[in-house]
């Protein structure tokens, strides 16, 4: 279901995330008081305003208090981050993520009420090493540190092979690597045979430890 979305700062990474929140059919609000990039969302977003996003009257008057979602990106904008996020908070939004620049701003925004304090050039580090330890991975999600599910595309050794043989069935001597979901083309075959042949084209969501799911899919 669509949520009414407001991003508050239209900086690389509030540009990027409202542009692809307005892709995915939400109704995006993006607010910026640089009027250069206000333009540039324009045809982006469903709604592209030149306004303060620490003065009250202006965000009530936007219609924000009425909003599902708030995401306040400013970054390195400490001091703003810290007024808008509280603002979002004053006005009831159910569900407020703010981006923070360290340690010390994140606890802050925790204090004030954030219900979700992100790190972004923090996280696609991260993200980016496991793709790099794991380059068929398409996409992942961390359970643990040391463990999660990845989506992969299964390298040309694996292909015409059944998933016990590449080692992609949990047993005594792998236990913390199994196949969750095999997509064939528009078919999703879910908990797949061990029997199950890897063909082509296949794609494979794998659960397990980060380090077994490289070596398995490096082999």
């Amino acid at each position: 279901m669509p949520n009414k979305i407001c991003v508050i700062g239209l900086g690389r990474f509030g540009a990027k995330l409202a542009g692809t929140l307005f892709q995915r059919q939400h109704e995006v609000l993006a607010i910026d008081s640089d009027d250069q990039k206000v333009q540039s969302m324009l045809g982006r977003v469903t709604y592209a305003v030149e306004a303060d996003g620490t003065n009250e009257t202006t965000l009530r008057d936007l219609g924000v208090a009425e909003m599902d979602v708030a995401i306040v990106a400013l970054g390195s904008q400490i001091q703003s981050s810290i007024i808008s996020t509280m603002l979002m908070k004053t006005m009831g939004l159910p569900f407020v993520i703010a981006r923070a620049t360290d340690a010390q701003h994140a606890e802050i925004l925790h204090r004030i009420g954030a219900d979700k304090v992100i790190f972004p050039e923090e996280e696609a580090a991260v993200r980016t090493a496991s793709l790099d330890i794991t380059p068929n991975t398409i996409e992942y999600m961390d359970i643990t540190d040391s463990t999660g599910v990845h989506k992969l595309r299964p390298p040309e050794h694996m292909r015409g092979r059944r998933l016990r043989d590449v080692g992609l069935v949990p047993d005594s001597s792998n236990p913390r690597v199994a196949v969750m979901v095999l997509r064939r083309a528009n078919e999703y075959i879910l908990n797949p045979s061990d029997d199950e042949i890897i063909d082509d084209g296949d794609v494979l969501v794998v659960m397990g430890s980060h380090s077994d799911i490289a070596e398995a899919f490096a082999r």
